[in-house]
């Protein structure tokens, strides 16, 4: 998940009641875990600490039963915004049980359960097919299916569903006011982290990885798309066959229906969008994903997915992407025109083996995810840009961290790596940016620590295919980290004074360690400078300072804002000038630099350039830009509070509902 996913929801649900700190309890446990004898990695078959993990957020009893692969036939119609619906489960026994309990939603309605068994006994005169869905938490359901016959470790059997879903939060419904082409609605799924329950009976857990299916009927003039490793057209008309060949956890599951066309951007990827961004899209990615995909396999070993493709979404996508395999879901924000945000690609692509390739067994382990990406997408950023520019992005992430902190609160559990996820709570009610930049300290520290890059590349390669189509916890990742330098074990790196994996994985606040970031002085501190100039501080008139800016790439140009954004106050005589010096902020197409003009001039009461920001309001929807504007607009004068009601007005029927909701709560706070 790009750092722009649900990072404004993480912030809005930071304050959850139920999110209390145990921290005693989880020291005890991680000490317990750290006196285990230590795994031996000998075969793909060998046992992980991951195959006891926990997982508070699924009612399945995936222990017991696993799937191994699930068929989805899927008839949508827009009109009533339902999706008519089965769904074949094969699983394959673990323990000697009588029921199957998968993870369901209170939206699904399941009509009817058959059950076939491989060994093809007579269920005739047995019991019947019973089922019924009990309660288990405010984002799901627990869906119990008695068989007619015991099943035993080894059985093979299959479950197949006939079901109804549309209104569970799995589906986004568009109306077509909130599409570019403003003709025909639009549908698509987000699975993360336990939403996917709501569009079909699973095991919602990353802990299980299966293969699936799928067939999807849609009205005449729509096109269907889904995160598969095949896609292939009819014979019946306006059907579409997908299958995932390599078996991925529920969450990943993703479909997107509506007026969605494509063009090839590379070898083997291409960009889905509607008709009327198209070429835009085109232009924007062709040629560079690429080269991003040749950088990340030399770093961390073949791209295993086939195809990487993007979806560009309608512009009420409220996110910043999801890394579905085989098909990337991105926001309409990228589409600059210049390339100048294609590095956001970066971290989805580096997610194919890191997250969906080798994948974090419960959501407390987000970080395993999250924090390993973030670090390989540097590692690709260093590639392609350069050194500078990569400690440049890593500072603007540091700084997002260091503000998270700053506003929960040093020592809130979730600064913690390893969070303590309470039974009913929802997981993304813990999400925030310290997975991702804490996580991502964290393995810099064990690349610091294994010898620098090259070193620690290979251990990289090695820990992906050890791990590839598995899912872990940070025990997994530790142990092997000592195995593959053994050096360090025999050194007891784990618990060096001040930098215990303990301390790292359950203790709150600032990471014990970061990387080194001098390399990106040359970019940053030229926009310092500049940003002093312009706030009218005393400078030594010996110091250089820039004035064109002409040449500077998107986040050094972000990075003068963000300075001059944290200025208590500017004269409007200085942002006047401001914008006439640089109208490529001002009137810039870049998301990046328009939120942050609007930041500036909403800050200052420059009034006269409210209408750049309903433009830009008007112009997507993206909940990392959108909300914030409103904030700032809230706590603004009158005039900037009623212009903040007029355009909510104007444009809440172009916003997803998350948006639309977390809006009317800014402005009535």
């Amino acid at each position: 998940m790009d750092l722009n996913f649900k990072r404004t929801q993480r912030c809005e649900a930071i304050s959850h009641p139920s999110l209390r700190s145990n921290m005693d309890s989880s020291r005890a446990k991680m000490a317990a875990s750290a006196k285990r004898p230590k795994l031996q990695f000998a075969g793909s078959d060998d046992r992980l600490y991951s195959d006891s993990a926990e997982d508070v957020a699924s009612a399945s009893n995936f222990r017991q039963v696993k799937v191994t692969h699930y068929h989805l036939d899927l008839n949508v119609d827009f009109q009533t915004r339902t999706i008519q619906a089965s769904a074949v489960l094969d699983l394959q026994c673990l323990q000697p049980c009588a029921e199957v309990i998968l993870d369901s939603h209170a939206t699904l309605s399941i009509h009817g359960v058959r059950v076939t068994f491989k060994d093809g006994r007579n269920t005739s005169n047995q019991h019947p097919v019973t089922f019924d869905t009990r309660p288990f938490t405010s984002y799901g359901a627990a869906l119990h299916v008695s068989l007619p016959s015991a099943v035993n470790p080894g059985d093979e059997f299959q479950l197949e569903f006939s079901y109804t879903a549309g209104q569970g939060p799995a589906l986004c419904w568009l109306e077509p006011m909130q599409t570019a082409g403003k003709k025909l609605p639009y549908v698509f799924t987000i699975g993360q982290s336990v939403l996917n329950r709501s569009l079909f009976p699973c095991t919602d857990t990353p802990a299980v990885k299966s293969t699936y299916s799928a067939q999807v009927k849609v009205p005449e003039g729509f096109t269907a798309v889904m995160s598969a490793s095949s896609r292939t057209e009819g014979p019946e008309p306006n059907t579409t066959h997908f299958m995932m060949e390599h078996p991925i956890p529920a969450y990943l599951i993703a479909l997107a229906v509506g007026d969605i066309a494509s063009a090839d951007i590379g070898p083997r990827s291409k960009v889905w969008t509607e008709p009327s961004v198209l070429a835009k899209a085109k232009a924007e990615f062709e040629g560079v994903v690429e080269e991003y995909i040749q950088v990340a396999e030399g770093l961390f070993g073949p791209y295993v997915w086939g195809q990487y493709d993007i979806l560009v979404m309608p512009p009420s996508f409220p996110y910043g992407g999801m890394e579905n395999p085989c098909l990337t879901f991105v926001t309409p924000c990228l589409l600059v025109g210049d390339k100048s945000l294609t590095d956001v690609i970066m971290h989805e692509l580096c997610h194919s083996w890191f997250g969906n390739l080798v994948t974090n067994a419960n959501w407390s382990e987000f970080w395993l995810n999250e924090g390993f990406t973030m670090f390989s997408q540097r590692r690709v950023c260093a590639s392609v840009l350069g050194e500078p520019y990569k400690c440049l992005e890593a500072a603007t992430g540091q700084a997002l961290l260091r503000n998270h902190i700053g506003t929960v609160g040093e020592n809130h559990p979730l600064n913690c790596l390893r969070v303590k996820i309470e039974k009913g709570v929802d997981p993304d009610d813990t999400y925030n940016e310290t997975p991702y930049e804490k996580g991502c300290a964290f393995v810099s520290y064990l690349q610091h620590c294994a010898g620098g890059d090259d070193k620690f590349d290979q251990f990289l390669k090695a820990y992906i295919s050890k791990f590839k189509y598995r899912s872990v916890v940070a025990e997994d990742m530790l142990e092997f980290y000592l195995d593959y330098f053994p050096h360090l074990r025999d050194q007891d790196l784990r618990n060096k004074p001040g930098y215990e994996f303990e301390r790292w994985l359950t203790t709150p606040g600032w990471p014990p360690f970061v990387a080194d970031l001098s390399p990106g002085e040359q970019l940053t501190r030229p926009a310092e400078r500049l940003a002093a100039r312009w706030a009218g501080d005393q400078m030594d008139e010996n110091l250089e300072v820039p004035t064109d800016i002409s040449d500077w790439k998107t986040y050094q140009i972000v990075h003068f804002m963000d300075k001059l954004v944290e200025r208590p106050k500017l004269t409007h005589d200085t942002i006047q000038a401001l914008a006439q010096a640089y109208p490529n902020i001002a009137l810039s197409h870049n998301a990046e630099l328009m939120m942050r003009w609007c930041l500036l001039i909403i800050k200052n009461n420059f009034t006269s350039d409210l209408p750049k920001v309903k433009v830009f309001l008007e112009s997507q929807g993206k909940q990392k830009y959108t909300l914030p504007i409103y904030r700032a607009l809230k706590t603004g004068g009158p005039e900037a509070q009623q212009f903040a009601h007029e355009v909510f007005e104007a444009t809440k029927d172009t916003l997803h509902v998350n948006v639309r909701t977390y809006v009317q709560r800014i402005l009535s706070a």
